[in-house]
């Protein structure tokens, strides 16, 4: 049992699919994604850091949220960003059949094309926690799977730590995840700025996993 939870956390490696948690790049790009949402305040934050600093970003969205926050979504695309899969309840898929993750899959590209997304590939499993029905229903979608290098560091830290734990974790390609759609995300909205300010100085141009995939070596 140990090991089939270890194996269903796994960051790089998944049954009957290869995720992606960073792509081989000689150019100093990475993908910062964002997880959860879409909330009013949480999409505002957002959209006002990155256009501050000339960036884009990859928003994995939930089904529900989306449904329940119509016109969150159109407002990330309108200013350029990549919307993606994050299923439609986010509950930990790991002891769910093919058929079961696969409806949640089509219901949410459903909303995710509604609102602007257009045909979307990319899937974040939530908690990053699959074992193997979500894995077949991906393969058979053909949807990539989207995992992270860089994860953002526990909230009791202040806004400077945080980004410093991130910032200190980025390499070419890395793929970057962070939380800041909820309220209980304080520390993540405070450090967003000065997580995108670092990335700059580092000399980092900050682009969607799509971006970042098309620059692959």
């Amino acid at each position: 049992m140990f090991g089939l939870w270890r194996l269903s956390k796994a960051r790089c490696f998944a049954l009957f699919v290869t995720p992606l948690c960073r792509v081989q790049t000689p150019e100093k790009l990475v993908a910062l994604t964002f997880d959860d949402g879409p909330r009013r305040e949480g999409v505002s934050i957002a959209l006002d850091a990155l256009a501050r600093n000339d960036a884009h970003a990859t928003f994995f969205l939930i089904g529900d949220e989306m449904a329940r926050h119509p016109g969150e979504a159109r407002r990330l695309v309108d200013a350029g960003h990549e919307i993606a899969n994050h299923s439609f309840y986010h509950r930990r898929m790991v002891d769910v059949s093919p058929a079961a993750a696969r409806r949640e899959i089509d219901r949410t590209d459903a909303l995710l094309k509604a609102e602007g997304g257009g045909d979307t590939l990319l899937f974040r499993p939530p908690y990053g926690s699959k074992l193997t029905g979500l894995p077949l229903a991906l393969r058979g979608a053909g949807h990539r799977m989207v995992m992270w290098d860089v994860e953002d560091p526990p909230e009791r830290l202040d806004a400077r730590q945080y980004a410093d734990r991130i910032l200190e974790q980025v390499r070419p390609g890395s793929i970057i995840l962070m939380h800041i759609m909820y309220d209980s995300r304080a520390t993540a909205r405070e450090a967003l700025p000065l997580v995108l300010a670092g990335l700059a100085r580092r000399g980092y141009r900050v682009v969607t996993v799509g971006q970042l995939l098309a620059a692959r070596s």
